[in-house]
């Protein structure tokens, strides 16, 4: 009696490939987070964008206390940012940076999808 045998390749395993990161948070970034959202009621800052601009699009800031179903949350140095869906796609790879000079104090992007940006600063185009 003899039995049948099939060789099958065995198929290589299947390693996941890093995933990009939406965003990163500078350490100023986490800084100036943490004092703008420590108090007693908890929020986060959720990150968007809205079309407006001499580019397109511009980054929209705003509180908020809770995610929505499609948010993307990024927790970093004990920092929660939720990036909202229809920005994704836009803010993808991006650093978010907080930057204090002589006239200004603001949050920077820097965005590695940005095609176009206007002459100052504030929208841009992807």
């Amino acid at each position: 009696m003899s039995l049948a045998a099939k060789v099958v390749k065995a198929a290589a395993p299947r390693i996941p490939r890093p995933r990009k990161a939406v965003l990163t948070l500078t350490p100023a970034a986490v800084t100036r987070l943490r004092l703008l959202t420590d108090g007693p009621e908890p929020k986060v800052v959720r990150v968007g964008i809205r079309t407006k601009g001499c580019s397109g699009q511009q980054y929209d800031l705003q509180y908020t206390s809770k995610k929505e179903k499609f948010d993307e949350e990024i927790k970093q140095d004990g920092v929660t940012v939720l990036v909202d869906n229809k920005a994704l796609l836009s803010v993808l790879g991006s650093e978010m940076d907080y930057v204090e000079d002589k006239l200004s104090a603001q949050f920077v992007f820097n965005n590695p999808n940005v095609k176009e940006s206007c002459g100052c600063g504030m929208s841009f185009m992807t």
